[in-house]
């Protein structure tokens, strides 16, 4: 069922569905530029975070590179649980800067330090280059907190393609004892590369994230227009192995999203599973809905309350 969208975004979406039509019109063709500059100019909706006592830029040091990330802490003096935030971007898209203001809003919502990551990003990048980078921050996140203070409590967090990140840590963790998750966090995740549920296509026009942009993003990230490949089916966190011993999961979905079944149908698999699962969604949002806090600031805000009480008194 096609979603019902909140008055409040339909001048937003007009604007938006205005210019995509005039670019179909005009023939322009998605490029890694134009998706990355157009994600970007969604940062004026974003607001200003809170000033936090702690944030500085570090990096995880490899052998060839490093892996940038940002660091929040809410109360330097204590010793607080690790909030792992991985953005979305479809994985060809975001950064630390676009997301700084949330990140901000998560560590002083929840009372716990935050490590956004700046992963690698297809095309330059395919996959699994972006997971890489954000498995080894999982396992050596405590390298960068050198100095500061923290408990041994460790969540992973991401929306959309950061949702697909945290699901393919989890289930990479039921076969690397080296990869602890305390509780993972996934808001309109992509847990499917297959694009086989209905909202991708009942969703897929006139709010904001389309099907065609969607297929583009994946071809780039797996470097191959066949999407059912054996490697693609592989990667889809949806298609994956499921066990009792995944974390405990909060999964927030919108109504008018193209993502929306999937992560529904995630939900269900967890809990088929007798994974503990909280899950709630937003019937009138569209996906990265996060991303435009001054026009529903009242889901924004009720997003990061949930999030903070599935951390909950760590």
């Amino acid at each position: 069922m096609r979603g019902n969208v909140s008055e409040n975004l339909k001048p937003f979406l007009n604007d938006v569905n205005t210019a995509i039509r005039e670019a179909k019109l005009q023939k322009v063709e998605f490029t890694p530029d134009i998706v990355r500059a157009n994600l970007e100019k969604l940062s004026v909706f974003i607001g200003q975070g809170p000033d936090l006592p702690f944030v500085s830029n570090s990096a995880f040091e490899l052998n060839d590179r490093q892996i940038p990330v940002r660091i929040y802490h809410p109360a330097p003096t204590e010793h607080l649980p690790v909030i792992l935030h991985f953005h979305g971007g479809g994985h060809m898209c975001g950064s630390i800067d676009l997301y700084d203001t949330i990140s901000r809003k998560i560590a002083k919502r929840t009372h716990c330090i935050v490590i956004c990551v700046e992963y690698r990003l297809a095309p330059e990048h395919p996959y699994p280059a972006g997971i890489d980078d954000c498995q080894h921050a999982l396992i050596h996140y405590q390298q960068v907190l050198k100095k500061l203070n923290f408990n041994d409590k460790i969540f992973i967090l991401g929306d959309s393609a950061g949702g697909a990140i945290c699901t393919t840590l989890t289930m990479n963790s039921l076969s690397n004892p080296d990869i602890r998750i305390d509780k993972q966090i996934l808001i309109y995740p992509s847990v499917d590369y297959t694009m086989c549920t209905d909202s991708i296509a009942e969703n897929g026009e006139g709010f904001l994230l389309e099907q065609g942009r969607i297929i583009w993003y994946f071809q780039q990230y797996f470097q191959t227009d066949n999407l059912h490949s054996e490697t693609v089916r592989k990667a889809s966190p949806l298609l994956g192995r499921f066990s009792a011993e995944m974390p405990e999961t909060l999964i927030i979905t919108a109504g008018c999203d193209p993502l929306r079944d999937e992560g529904n149908i995630y939900l269900k698999t967890l809990k088929s599973s007798a994974v503990k699962v909280t899950h709630y969604q937003f019937d009138e949002m569209i996906h990265a809905y996060m991303l435009l806090d001054s026009l529903v600031k009242d889901e924004c805000d009720k997003t990061y309350q949930m999030i903070s009480d599935f951390v909950g008194d760590c």
